[in-house]
């Protein structure tokens, strides 16, 4: 029999009901002929006429009876027992339901009856393949919103939920699981929270495979959003813990990475008190690949604590951001104390001084080494501003703080509050066996610090302070080894001199002096080391999460201390606790202290530029941290700049040109956050640097330009005109789009300037672009020239106008080159059509060079002068008026262009073409 393999690979070009009209020796109807081949005993034909179903529908619906058993033929095709004929029917299934859809009033029904039934059964087909096919075609109909509510909850979900129960097939499961939060998102919320999110659940806690939980954790966020911020706070928040502390990494960093949106559908408290610890123990997990999640979300997390009343700024429905001026920004760090100890990792180099000062000042200048680990969090500092305690955030090492005492300079005396043991210890979020317990040292020395306060003089407080801080010292020395330990040993070191800082009298200073000496003379011991933990658990599918690099060598540090005798170890913790000393003169460092996100939040955040992050972290996690710099900023507010300052300042600096590049492209919107009088102290040095970096760099900077130039005051911006030159000149003079991008940013930045300065600046910018060496660069700067003609004359600079226009006569139209010529007709043309000039004036000024182009031997130049007369002068109402002077100098010419001994110049100046074909492309095929 004749079949569709006869017409080879040709066939799938070809309508099929092209192919059942064709008459043969059947003599067979097409719909008899379409259900020969629909069951024919070869494959190839019933794949032809399930994948040519919806040209089909398309010819056969015009009659009830032929739909009805085109209906039945597909109920029939959709049993084939050939996989790849079923999944070819399946993926016919949308667009034939979305053309049922359409022609609804015919069959009202057909889609429910007939084809959804198939959808649900491919659900659970035997095959792979055509399970895929039905899960897509389900995703797509539930996307167009062609699935019925009740088919939805009567049929579908039910499906569904017997595929991922506890007792179904594993592939299965994994498949529906993966079905349910990718339909989430598309169904009604109360569908979702009464049939869908029990089960969610119950698969979060699976047991038994882990790809079901991963899957889970990879949608939280979408399933968060699909049910709202109840249900998710009281069901899906437990399991979300569950989940971050799983035993698989690769669970922890899905966490990690949907932590954003899990966040976004929680309120304020949620986030702050339950969100906020948890995102901390992430952050700080035993795998590295958990830690670089967590850290690239880390700034997108931190954003969703803005909060418009308190940042003074607020996002438009266009999406712009808009300043709401708030009165707190001048007064906003007058919560601040007025100084605090630094604490420093051993990997800082040094500290950059700057004092507590308001927001709105002129910046200062710039240290090139500032501190990269700082950790401070503030403590009621309005209530008690000079006493407080601060917790300490380590990095990758500890998942909650140490207690830090710190000290304002106007009180002498020591009285700190503790934070709660929740607040600093948390069980269920610590990974490693616990530090030394030091509260109830630090309890007793608050309680003698206090007893002492009104019965004994300042330098005997102190004394009484400073003693009991050595004891405390004294007790971390045998874990010296231990990285978080010699953490404490700075905060306490730090303690230490700011307690000796008031001492007053000689008695009191050799005291000091005495017990430092003891402190730092004392023995270490190492045999009690605890070796870091290590990501290397294999998960259940076996693949490892491989040992970080900072892992294997504080491992080796480890085996090092041990191997090292009593003396050495004696040496290395007196060059360290003078080192700490010299490092770190007290209250010179700026504060960090905010109350708008938690304070472990933006220390980890501040801690993102330090050099040692790239080595245990990430290499690229600088550029993550200046990426996502500008939403940091705006949920802190401009109040609050000084948190971010040397952080920016630091990014702005790095070695790698990606981190300055992303700077570059978002320094416009950081200025819109920060205001003009921040913007014109802090980012404006920074803007100055990027305009001398690399082009990579420098592009960042020329896309917004003019965004961030009308930002500036009008005499900050007027020193930009002479550095605007610079862009000219590119590292490679191949890199064509530079200069291109140049042109279209001077467009817009003409209207931040008068006329003189744009005679004496940009003129001459625009002239050279527009001799450019590549004709894309040339075409937006005859639009550039344009700007400014139109610049000129609407500002009433007639003179400089004029002088302009002789100028391009001059360079133009005298050119010896003929694209020179063929500009000079496209300027005269985009001239009219804008309307940049009086017509009196481009009558008496630019009208004679254009007519005498009709004698240019270069044919190109002749086309664009007929097409500048024909579409765009000889269209205007001026020229139409009777009795016009110049109408029969402008017809004359088109007479003869219209005789033109070129074929392409006689059409153009005969044919009136349409108005959108007068555009720098067609201008510049003709050349």
């Amino acid at each position: 029999q004749v079949g569709f393999e006869d017409y080879g690979p040709d066939c799938d070009s070809m309508r099929i009901t092209a192919f059942l009209d064709i008459p043969g020796q059947d003599n067979l109807t097409p719909l008899a002929r379409l259900e020969k081949y629909a069951f024919s005993d070869n494959i190839f034909n019933r794949q032809i006429i399930a994948r040519g179903l919806l040209d089909v529908f398309r010819d056969f619906s015009n009659n009830e009876e032929d739909f009805l058993t085109l209906m039945e033929i597909v109920v029939r095709l959709s049993e084939d027992a050939e996989p790849t004929v079923r999944t070819e029917l399946m993926e016919q299934i949308p667009p034939i339901a979305i053309f049922l859809q359409e022609s609804r009033p015919k069959f009202p029904a057909a889609f429910f009856e007939y084809l959804m039934p198939i959808v649900v059964r491919y659900l659970t087909d035997v095959n792979n393949q055509v399970r895929k096919a039905g899960q897509e075609a389900l995703l797509i109909l539930l996307e167009q919103d062609l699935i019925a509510q009740s088919d939805i909850e009567n049929k579908v979900c039910p499906v569904l939920l017997d595929l991922s129960a506890p007792d179904s097939d594993d592939e299965y499961k994994v498949e529906a699981v993966n079905i349910i939060c990718k339909m989430a998102s598309m169904l009604s919320r109360t569908t979702v929270e009464h049939m869908l999110l029990p089960r969610f659940c119950e698969l979060c806690s699976d047991g038994k495979l882990f790809q079901v939980r991963k899957i889970c954790a990879a949608n939280f966020g979408d399933i968060c959003n699909a049910v709202g911020q109840e249900a998710t706070e009281r069901l899906l928040i437990p399991k979300f813990f569950e989940l971050c502390s799983d035993s698989v990494w690769g669970m922890r960093k899905a966490c990690a990475e949907c932590f954003m949106a899990v966040s976004y559908t929680t309120s304020p408290e949620v986030r702050r008190s339950k969100l906020s610890p948890l995102f901390i123990s992430l952050i700080s997990d035993t795998c590295r690949w958990v830690r670089q999640a967590a850290f690239q979300s880390l700034g997108p997390f931190i954003s969703t604590f803005a909060n418009p009343s308190s940042a003074g700024l607020y996002i438009r429905e266009d999406g712009t951001l808009s300043i709401r001026p708030s009165a707190q920004d001048v007064n906003s760090s007058s919560c601040q104390p007025s100084n605090s100890v630094t604490l420093m990792s051993s990997s800082a180099n040094a500290v950059s001084s700057s004092s507590e000062q308001p927001v709105e000042i002129k910046t200062e200048s710039l240290t090139e080494e500032t501190s990269k680990d700082t950790r401070e969090e503030s403590s009621d500092c309005c209530t008690n501003p000079g006493e407080h305690v601060s917790q300490l955030s380590q990095g990758d090492k500890v998942a909650a703080g140490v207690t830090e005492v710190t000290k304002d300079s106007g009180f002498p005396g020591m009285n700190s509050r503790l934070q709660s043991a929740e607040d600093v210890f948390n069980t269920f979020l610590y990974w490693r066996p616990p530090l030394p317990d030091i509260s109830q040292d630090l309890e007793l020395l608050q309680f003698k610090t206090e007893k002492h306060k009104d019965s004994c003089s300042v330098p005997r407080n102190n004394c009484v302070a400073s003693s009991e801080i050595k004891k405390v010292l004294e007790s971390l020395q045998e874990h010296m080894d231990d990285p978080d330990v010699q953490a404490q040993v700075q905060v306490l070191s730090a303690a230490l001199r700011a307690a000796q800082f008031d001492s007053v009298g000689d008695y009191e200073t050799k005291q000091m002096e005495e017990g430092s000496g003891k402190l730092q003379n004392k023995t270490i011991s190492a045999e009690t080391a605890v070796p870091d933990a290590t990501c290397s658990q294999v998960e259940e599918d076996g693949l490892s999460c491989p040992a970080s690099q900072d892992d294997v060598s504080e491992q080796s540090a480890t085996s090092e201390l041990k191997s090292t005798d009593s003396q050495e170890q004696h040496g290395g913790t007196n060059v360290f606790l003078k080192k700490q000393q010299e490092d770190n003169p007290p209250f010179e460092d700026k504060s960090k202290l905010q109350d708008i996100i938690p304070q472990p939040l933006l220390d980890q955040y501040l801690s993102m530029t330090d050099p040692a992050r790239a080595q245990t972290v990430d290499t690229e996690i600088a550029k993550h941290c200046a990426y996502s710099l500008p939403g940091v900023a705006l949920t802190l507010g401009r109040q609050n700049w000084h948190c971010l300052k040397d952080t920016y300042e630091t990014l702005a600096s790095d070695v790698q040109w990606k981190v300055r590049r992303t700077l570059a492209f978002s320094i416009h919107e950081l200025a819109v956050i920060l205001g003009d009088q921040l913007t014109a102290a802090d980012l404006v040095p920074i803007f100055n640097g990027f305009l001398k970096d690399l082009d990579e760099v420098r592009i960042g900077v020329l896309k917004h330009l003019y965004d961030f130039l009308k930002l500036l005051h009008a005499d900050k911006r007027r020193e930009y005109l002479y550095q605007l030159q610079e862009f000219v000149v590119t590292d490679n003079s191949r890199n064509w789009r530079f200069r291109y991008e140049l042109a279209e940013q001077l467009i817009l930045i003409l209207e931040l300037y008068n006329p003189n300065d744009v005679y004496d600046y940009l003129r001459h910018i625009a002239l050279t672009l527009c001799s450019d060496k590549v004709s894309e660069v040339r075409w937006i700067s005859f639009k550039l020239v344009v700007a400014i003609l139109q610049k000129f004359y609407a500002n009433n600079a007639n003179a400089l106008g004029l002088n302009f226009i002789n100028e391009l006569v001059v360079r133009f139209r005298h050119c010896s080159k003929w694209v020179g010529r063929q500009a000079f007709a496209f300027i005269c043309q985009a001239v009219v059509e804008e309307e940049c000039m009086p017509v009196d004036q481009f009558v008496e000024h630019l009208l004679p060079s254009l007519l005498s182009l009709a004698s240019d031997p270069v044919p190109n130049v002749r086309v664009l002068l007929a097409k500048a007369l024909r579409q765009t002068l000889l269209e205007k109402a001026y020229f139409k008026s009777v009795g016009n002077p110049h109408l029969e100098a402008a017809e004359e010419t088109i007479l003869a262009l219209q005789s033109d001994r070129d074929q392409d110049v006689s059409f153009f100046a005969t044919i009136k073409l349409k108005q959108g074909n007068m555009d720098s492309t067609t201008a510049e095929k003709q050349s």
